[in-house]
């Protein structure tokens, strides 16, 4: 077919001309063209076009997802390809083949990595950070998670950076020690530290797995808050630790 008008056959219906690649492959029936217009619409992952040596469309198949109904998908097609192209296609020589997910093989190894990483650490779960009854003091609640289970655990401390980063840091290894009943972990403190032009927080906690007692260290960089990154602090000094003890 070509850029230009479609020709009108005797009884007044349009008849679709080959179509030129663009100066790119030769595509003398408008194969890549069609291909690729079906390819675009909504649900589509893939089309391909089948034409006789005379250029005239005998099958096209497509590859759908399951978000549009194949009536719809076959529709959406003959719709497209006369507004387009001028191609009146019979729906009968449109084959639709649907699938629940199909997504590239690096996507879905990513997906599969991500996945167990996530079940082989402690997930920060939540933090809350509220007055206490008591004047000049905070509560701070931290919820952590580990292989579908939850905990949580809260500190008081009076309201000043260094003792609610401590507070923080205390309430998540608490939350560690209610979540890995075969092993005890115990806060040796928490403090802020300045490297690089930025602010971090840093943690040192005891583990203790059998007769193994180890002094694990962690740091995460302040960006929302102190108290949030006390706790992912002790998460960095304890995860690869509790990965071990499983």
């Amino acid at each position: 077919m070509t850029p230009t008008d479609p020709a009108e056959t005797p009884n007044g219906e349009r008849e679709p001309l080959p179509l030129t690649g663009g100066g790119q492959t030769p595509d003398p029936w408008g194969v890549k063209r069609a291909e690729n217009l079906i390819a675009s619409l909504t649900g589509i992952l893939s089309a391909r076009v089948v034409v006789t040596p005379l250029g005239e469309v005998s099958e096209i198949h497509v590859l759908t997802t399951s978000e549009v109904q194949a009536k719809q998908v076959v529709r959406n097609i003959e719709s497209a390809l006369m507004a387009h192209l001028g191609m009146k296609i019979d729906h009968r020589k449109i084959s639709v083949a649907q699938t629940a997910d199909v997504r590239p093989i690096e996507q879905m190894q990513e997906e599969a990595v991500r996945t167990r990483a996530r079940k082989r650490v402690v997930m920060f779960q939540g933090l809350d950070v509220r007055p206490s009854e008591r004047p000049q003091r905070v509560i701070v609640r931290v919820r952590l998670s580990f292989e579908g289970r939850e905990a949580e655990a809260e500190e008081q401390g009076t309201d000043t950076q260094r003792n609610r980063v401590e507070a923080a840091a205390r309430a998540a290894s608490l939350c560690l020690d209610e979540l890995l009943p075969d092993n005890s972990v115990a806060l040796e403190g928490a403090q802020i530290i300045e490297a690089f032009d930025r602010k971090f927080v840093l943690v040192a906690v005891h583990g203790l797995g059998g007769r193994e007692a180890q002094l694990l260290t962690g740091t995460a960089e302040i960006r929302e808050s102190t108290e949030r990154s006390a706790v992912l602090a002790v998460l960095d000094a304890t995860n690869r630790w509790t990965d071990a003890r499983r």
